[in-house]
């Protein structure tokens, strides 16, 4: 008897453990750090969207907009998020080394819409299915040390 009750323990921890390691598979991202941007998209007559025809697992191209009076300025730099369960987690890099963008400034005067392309799979590897965003920064330039930075985030979907 004490050894039938040693093996239903045995089994109810395996099953249990079992179902937990499913679980945490199916809310994947849970141990992925969450979005640090509590704002997006808010600097009026600017947009950043998606050219929906560029979108796959390892890259795309997105639109910039300028409809303001603002000089603009954007870089290389950008992040991908991934939609868990309603919020937003940051994709975790595949790298194990340091890694870095190139310090460039692409100038967006008032009135231009440029394209910039991203391409991800050094930095992020392919993506699997689901809904991302790609987060980009973008200066508020005004002179050399004045200028105030907001985030643009841009929504597409990996089939």
């Amino acid at each position: 008897m004490k050894n039938l009750l040693l093996l239903f323990l045995a089994l109810s921890i395996t099953l249990f453990s079992a179902c937990a390691g499913s679980d945490r598979q199916a809310s994947e991202g849970t141990d992925w750090e969450p979005t640090p941007y509590d704002t997006v998209n808010n600097l009026d007559g600017v947009t950043m969207t998606v050219n929906e025809d560029s979108v796959s697992p390892s890259g795309l191209t997105v639109i910039i907009e300028n409809n303001s009076d603002k000089q603009c300025t954007y870089g290389e730099y950008f992040s991908l998020e991934k939609e868990i369960k309603g919020k937003w987690y940051q994709v975790p890099v595949i790298l194990e080394d340091n890694y870095g963008f190139h310090d460039i400034g692409f100038d967006l005067p008032p009135g231009d819409v440029q394209e910039w392309t991203a391409d991800w799979e050094w930095l992020y590897g392919k993506l699997d299915a689901g809904n991302y965003r790609i987060v980009k920064d973008i200066l508020d330039f005004r002179q050399p040390g004045d200028y105030d930075t907001y985030y643009f985030a841009a929504q597409f979907t990996i089939e």
